[in-house]
């Protein structure tokens, strides 16, 4: 049986206008172009200096784009695309009052008109947009826990505003980073840490052996510091964590740390 429910944690931004593809295409690192009926994309806004502010999700609906993104985004993200908008034919609103996201997973959900696949990998399921419940058969706790299992972070506390680069928590692998589509605010040092291998730290999934700590609790390895615990949902987690500590003893707290690295990261060998 298909599982759905409610992400209550997002809020939905509308953005209008006749310009609203290629104003949003030259701020954000995916493609907005591909967001058609049927195919969501999957992106993030990143500072000058090519740090994550935050990341969304992109439907297409008719005139206007919606972003499904963290409700503690929803602000900030407003304040920043509308201090960019300029003479862009191009309107923003906060729609977070009236449509709701939903996640579906282990299978497929009835059919709409904004539902998408998550474009991150097809184990994690369907992404909907609606402004009339839809019936909910899990809780977000199995939500949580489906995710994690795959290494897919939710905004924070699993990236960290100002802080995270995109390719130390999977966008490369999963599809969030448009490379052929030019420039966009932070892509010089997106592509700088790409092409020259400066990767040093990954957001991996981690089995908690005993009572997960909270999240950003460091994790140690022989003592030294290596990374910080992320999110959890009851044993299982994120962990941003040195590549080079990935093979040590892990220690968050009181609770031993296992990494679990999915088949689509890649790491350096």
């Amino acid at each position: 049986m298909t599982k759905t429910t409610r992400l209550s944690a997002r809020g939905v931004i509308g953005i209008g206008g006749a310009d609203r593809v290629a104003f949003l295409n030259g701020l954000v690192s995916n493609d907005v172009s591909l967001a058609v009926p049927g195919r969501a994309v999957w992106a993030a806004l990143l500072s000058p200096q090519g740090r994550y502010i935050a990341d969304f999700f992109i439907f297409h609906d008719n005139e206007q784009l919606l972003l499904d993104a963290p409700n503690q985004a929803v602000a900030d993200l407003l304040r920043r695309l509308s201090r960019y908008r300029l003479r862009a034919a191009v309107h923003l609103q906060d729609l977070s009052e009236y449509l709701g996201v939903y996640a579906a997973w282990d299978g497929s959900p009835a059919e709409m008109p904004l539902s998408a696949p998550d474009p991150r990998l097809e184990a994690a399921g369907y992404r909907m947009i609606s402004a009339l419940p839809i019936p909910e058969t899990a809780s977000q706790a199995a939500y949580d826990a489906h995710r994690l299992s795959l290494g897919l972070p939710d905004g924070p506390p699993d990236l960290e505003p100002d802080k995270t680069l995109l390719l130390e928590a999977g966008f490369d692998e999963l599809g969030g980073i448009a490379w052929d589509k030019g420039c966009y605010m932070g892509q010089e040092l997106t592509a700088r840490t790409k092409y020259r291998g400066l990767v040093k730290r990954r957001l991996v999934p981690v089995t908690l052996e005993s009572a997960p700590p909270p999240p950003g609790t460091p994790v140690l390895a022989e003592g030294v510091e290596v990374g910080s615990l992320r999110s959890n949902a009851g044993q299982i987690g994120l962990a941003m964590l040195r590549i080079d500590a990935l093979h040590k003893q892990l220690l968050a707290g009181n609770a031993l740390l296992k990494p679990n690295i999915p088949g689509w990261m890649k790491l350096p060998v």
